[in-house]
């Protein structure tokens, strides 16, 4: 009688942690899963109280180098994504259609891959949803932990560069490409 009444109770709280809701999963510098409630949706923090965004560098799954001030001067869209993660399977394919048409406009999309065990497993990735932009293999989470005060250590997280690299924008849950093409529609107009 109490092994059943374990069982349902195992089951009610594995459903109760897989919300489809705005809580996402988070990576702590340990490694850890936990909780964080989504940021609310096209809020663009205003110019005046901007930050910088941090300076970091990697290597790209294709192999190449790549220096976070190659995306000054655009407005960038910047999504720590990672295989494992169930909303990135939605987000980063959404993302890569949102890239190609605002390509032209000034705007430049860099993934963050993320606490991958295997870079095979991020390559298969960006193979299976043809992901147009680039993607930084960033196993430790080191660059999201340099982002730790947005937080971009949910998981996924977007930040929205200005063309002057400061932060305009994040985003801790995941984001409907109208809501991105409107903050990008924002961000793109300061510019004018």
């Amino acid at each position: 009688m109490r092994r059943p009444a374990l069982a349902l109770l195992a089951g009610a709280l594995l459903l109760a942690g897989c919300s489809t809701g705005d809580d996402q999963v988070a990576v702590n510098n340990g490694g850890e899963f936990r909780f964080v409630q989504g940021t609310p949706r096209g809020e663009v923090i205003p110019p005046e109280e901007r930050a910088s965004a941090p300076e970091f560098s990697g290597t790209l799954l294709d192999g190449d180098a790549f220096d976070s001030t190659e995306l000054t001067g655009d407005v960038a869209v910047v999504n720590f994504w990672g295989s494992w993660c169930a909303p990135c399977r939605v987000e980063t394919p959404e993302f890569s259609e949102v890239s190609t048409e605002y390509a032209d406009a000034g705007v430049r999309f860099l993934g963050i891959n993320v606490k991958e065990t295997n870079q095979q497993f991020a390559d298969a990735f960006v193979d299976r949803f043809d992901i147009a932009f680039p993607s930084l293999y960033d196993p430790r989470g080191e660059v999201a932990l340099a982002f730790r005060d947005y937080p971009a250590n949910a998981i996924p997280s977007t930040i929205v560069l200005d063309t002057e690299g400061r932060v305009a924008a994040v985003y801790t849950a995941e984001v409907s490409q109208e809501d991105l093409r409107s903050v990008l529609d924002r961000v793109l107009a300061e510019g004018s």
